[in-house]
């Protein structure tokens, strides 16, 4: 299956092409994703309220389970095989959070939209360091001839492979590291002068 980064440049994957063995495998989370989670909304729903055109269809909570114990056990394997202690306690950190979840399905899922996905910032490539990492598969970013790091709103220094960290922003909708939300959209404070505004349709003043 093509990488993201091979689909966004149109580049046809070789047959043996130079992929890092751990990575979170985003294939199998997004197909099931996508048989609980129809595609139906409207591109720009970024909200979990906004996900289903009928406000009453929500997936079966023995599917929802199942989507985060997928992801769970992802982030459980690439722990048991981390190069450093750091990377180790980070993963076992996601599993811990992401057991509550499995025992206690949400009502929807609380993730961000493709489009948020597909709009997270692109970091260049020349200005990876060789040593850069992933925080999640822990391994070097430029290792990856067709990398694709994604830089998070909430600080620059918050960078991902888009591979491991997408499955993550879809069903979580936080940062891994510093847990901030990232789904949620800010309430527009309505001004009152604009009501009088409103009620006063015909132009009539005093």
């Amino acid at each position: 299956m093509a990488s993201q980064y091979e689909i966004e440049h149109n580049i046809q994957p070789s047959s043996t092409p130079a992929r890092r063995r751990r990575q979170v495998d985003m294939s199998s989370f997004t197909s099931h994703l996508h048989q609980i989670l129809p595609e139906s909304a409207p591109a720009s729903a970024t909200s979990p309220h906004e996900q289903h055109n009928n406000p009453h269809a929500v997936a079966n909570p023995s599917d929802m389970a199942a989507l985060y114990r997928l992801l769970q056990d992802q982030m459980g394997t690439l722990s048991m095989t981390a190069p450093t202690d750091e990377n180790r306690d980070f993963l076992r950190q996601l599993v811990e959070a992401l057991e509550l979840d499995v025992a206690h399905p949400p009502m929807q899922i609380e993730g961000v939209s493709q489009e948020f996905l597909d709009m997270l910032e692109r970091v260049p490539r020349k200005t990876i360091k060789a040593e850069d990492t992933c925080p999640i598969c822990a391994e070097k970013y430029l290792d990856d001839q067709y990398c694709l790091v994604v830089e998070l709103p909430c600080h620059h220094s918050h960078r991902f492979d888009l591979e491991c960290v997408g499955p993550w922003l879809r069903s979580k909708g936080t940062c891994p590291l510093c847990r901030k939300e990232l789904a949620k959209k800010k309430e527009v404070v309505k001004d009152e002068d604009d009501d009088e505004d409103e009620d006063d349709v015909n132009g009539l003043y005093g």
